[in-house]
């Protein structure tokens, strides 16, 4: 087993210390290390699998699942801390199990989607959301709304998953109408 492929299996099984450290600890930062460190995992695997020419089949088809099922975890484990909104978890992984659909079909087809510039951007951008709100950085609401001069609360990290909701959707679209005619050739 090569290194990026041991970095997504790794990535994998921190899934569940993570949901522990989350529901079942007092400690905001275990949480957010192991979560941030499970990010960086993904950025390395694609680093080193492309610098050392060791892109494989299983990690094409497991750092996408293993993404998934990270973001997944988190968000869902945030909404039963109610920490974030359900409907913000639904449509961010259900955009996620739509495209990985609609990735499955095509490449059925013999068809690769690559991942996209929106997309990659949305999962940065939620990745810095699920930070914010995991180790609740109450610090920075009293710096914004000072420099804001606001006296309504502002939360950060739902503000940035918002944004990434946004991203999401658009991007998810943008997925669909790039590669919708590919399914009506073929079916």
């Amino acid at each position: 087993m090569n290194l990026p492929n041991l970095l997504t299996l790794t990535r994998i099984f921190l899934i569940p210390l993570l949901i522990v450290a989350l529901l079942y600890g007092h400690k905001n930062l275990t949480a957010t290390f192991i979560f941030s460190f499970a990010a960086v995992t993904d950025w390395l695997d694609g680093l080193i699998a492309r610098k050392r020419n060791q892109v494989t089949d299983f990690g094409k088809l497991f750092d996408p699942i293993a993404d998934k099922l990270l973001i997944s975890a988190a968000l869902i484990s945030l909404v039963g801390l109610q920490r974030v909104p359900a409907w913000i978890a639904v449509i961010l992984i259900s955009r996620e199990f739509a495209v990985t659909g609609l990735r499955g079909i095509i490449a059925k087809e013999g068809h690769i989607i690559a991942a996209e510039k929106l997309g990659k951007l949305k999962l940065v951008v939620q990745i810095i959301g699920i930070i914010i709100i995991m180790s609740n950085i109450t610090w920075m609401n009293s710096v914004i709304l000072a420099a804001a001069n606001y006296s309504i609360p502002l939360q950060p990290g739902l503000i940035t998953l918002e944004i990434a909701t946004i991203l999401s959707v658009i991007s998810g679209v943008q997925y669909f109408r790039a590669h919708w005619n590919k399914i009506h050739t073929n079916s």
